[in-house]
């Protein structure tokens, strides 16, 4: 029985009875059973009687009532299944959960059914997918080259067919490396969006519970269904509306950031920078400004994971057992923690300085831009690679990754291609925290490449675009206003031919007021500015009557929002529409 496993095809072949979930997941269960020899990629294969209450609990339940009705996942074992054994890839450490993560229940609530525990580098410390008792994991494509972890099992269930989606975590790039080398969507959300409630740490303050998907649009609906305040966790953050699953969309023109030449590194791959170029052009082609970045602050963040004292903060999870029983955990992890006892409290201050540091230099790079261009790895490298040298290879996988949680950005990996020998090729998608449903649009947009229908909405992020006509406008009296809240000037435009201008009585400050009329209208001059969308509120608060903010045409159609004129306002007003725009008025007067 093979299905396309894609929520909204499987949806339909669940509603047009070409299976049920119970026929569906005992028949994944067969496979996934006959693929674990080969690929290690579950440590707990759910048994036929541990799935059946997941699967009684939707008998009777209507389809259209459980967003993810009978939806195959998999679940990476350092997250809880309420009884099931949680290892970590550690057998020592194992324990047996009362109660399920909190993305667990959320799943499970809306209707998901999970099939197993996935394997992963041991205590999710490494990016590769060989450091597990349990076994190495192989890439779904080329069995000489590795799943990459730590979520190896994870991204393995999707590209081999047996999960729709699945559970990882990422500290250091374990959510994106692994997606990058089996051609998936790996949603690294902003930090505390998803919650890590029933996780088993790496470093506490940095982990992301991270998802593995065929496309784009499902990592969206995923993280509309899950991205929710949690109680259970610290870290957990609230998403902001901009960020729901409302602005998942087609992005408009865009600019994004990629880095500099001498900040790119191949580690001596010739096709890298050639896939690279041509993820490039292909943004280029979807209407992206391509703007040189400068990569090294976030490089040298990067470098503090593991030479800097966040090496104590995994310590803290596995350095009791490795105390008391060395030999429980695995040479190369022993070898990772082994200077973590040594570092002091002031190595940790001084570290958390300069990360502070670092990242005020990347968020000022950040300004301006959309959301930033790299590879998700610089070169592959092979199981006999990392048998070799397994630090310095391992190190290699995180050069474009390490740094992401550090500077409490979102990030989403997506497939970008094939190298010559057929392995899976993908760039990085990264920016701001909360502009996940924006990342997601353009991973969308990137993988669709006019391959099926754009959505019909309009991409949005954390910056909310404004249309000015008067005072408000470059160098006029309150302008000002815009500036302080850290707007930027877009474009320079006109708005369709359906306005008419009026010059408002009173002032100073001297304003217009811009009316939509049925005839009679021309084109009006206007500039577009783009805020922080949380500014936008207190920009409102202070727009006095009789204008306020509405929506407003521009000439190529599109709508944006825009200063607007209550009828009432016009008692007294001169109507200057034949003069074309605010400054042509204003020059008029001398």
């Amino acid at each position: 029985m093979n299905f396309n496993l894609q929520l909204d095809a499987l949806r339909s072949a669940y509603r047009d009875g070409h299976t049920t979930p119970r026929q569906l997941l005992l028949s994944l269960r067969d496979k996934a059973a006959a693929l674990n020899p080969d690929y290690h990629l579950f440590i707990h294969l759910l048994s036929v009687e541990e799935l059946e209450p997941y699967l009684a609990a939707l008998d009777g339940r209507d389809l259209d009532s459980l967003p993810l009705y009978g939806v195959p996942f998999a679940i990476k074992d350092n997250i809880d299944l309420a009884g099931i054994p949680t290892t970590a890839a550690c057998p020592a450490f194992a324990y047996v959960p009362e109660r399920s993560a909190t993305i667990v229940e959320q799943l499970l609530a809306l209707g998901a059914i999970p099939l197993g525990k996935t394997n992963l580098d041991q205590f999710a410390t490494g990016l590769n997918g060989s450091r597990s008792p349990y076994g190495a994991c192989p890439n779904s494509v080329l069995s000489e080259y590795p799943a990459g972890g730590s979520s190896a099992g994870s991204s393995l269930a999707v590209a081999l067919g047996v999960a729709s989606f699945s559970l990882g975590t990422d500290t250091a790039g374990s959510g994106r490396v692994p997606a990058a080398l089996n051609n998936l969507v790996g949603l690294k959300a902003t930090k505390g969006l998803i919650s890590t409630g029933g996780v088993v740490p790496a470093c506490r303050t940095l982990d992301c519970v991270t998802t593995f998907t065929a496309t784009a649009r499902e990592a969206s609906q995923l993280l509309a269904l899950t991205a929710h305040l949690d109680p259970r966790d610290a870290y957990s953050r609230r998403n902001p509306l901009w960020n729901d699953g409302s602005a998942f969309g087609a992005p408009r023109p865009f600019r994004f950031g990629v880095p500099r030449a001498q900040d790119l590194e191949f580690f001596g791959c010739p096709e890298g920078p050639l896939l690279f170029g041509d993820a490039i052009d292909q943004l280029k082609a979807m209407g992206g400004d391509a703007v040189e970045l400068d990569l090294s602050p976030f490089l040298e963040a990067a470098q503090l994971l593991y030479e800097g004292p966040w090496v104590a903060e995994r310590y803290s999870v596995a350095g009791e057992l490795m105390e008391q029983n060395p030999q429980a955990v695995l040479p190369v992890i022993r070898a990772v923690l082994a200077k973590a006892p040594a570092v002091t409290g002031v190595q940790t201050f001084r570290a958390q300085y300069r990360l502070q540091e670092l990242k005020a230099l990347c968020d000022q790079a950040l300004e301006g831009l959309d959301c930033v261009l790299t590879p998700t790895i610089g070169r592959p490298v092979t199981l006999a690679e990392l048998a070799v040298e397994p630090v310095l290879r391992n190190s290699e996988l995180g050069y474009y990754t390490n740094f992401m949680n550090l500077l409490d950005y979102a990030a989403v990996a997506v497939p970008s291609g094939f190298m010559g020998n057929g392995l899976p090729w993908g760039v990085t998608l990264f920016g701001r925290a909360f502009t996940d449903q924006y990342l997601l649009s353009v991973a969308d947009a990137f993988q669709r490449q006019h391959a099926s229908p754009a959505p019909t909405t309009v991409a949005r992020h954390d910056r909310a675009r404004l249309v000015v006509c008067g005072a408000h406008l470059e160098g006029l009296a309150l302008n000002w206003q815009l500036k302080q809240r850290g707007a930027r000037l877009v474009e320079t435009t006109f708005s369709s031919p359906d306005y008419q201008l009026f010059a408002l009585a009173g002032g100073p400050p001297f304003r217009p007021g811009m009316v939509r009329v049925k005839d009679g209208g021309v084109a009006i001059a206007v500039e577009v500015w783009e805020l922080p969308s949380s500014e936008l509120g207190s920009f409102l608060t202070g727009i006095p009557a009789p204008l306020g903010l509405g929506k407003v045409q521009l000439a190529d159609g599109r709508w944006e929002s825009g200063f607007i004129c209550e009828a009432y306002g016009l008692e007294g007003a001169v109507d200057i529409s034949h003069f074309g725009g605010w400054r042509a008025y204003l020059k008029s007067l001398g």
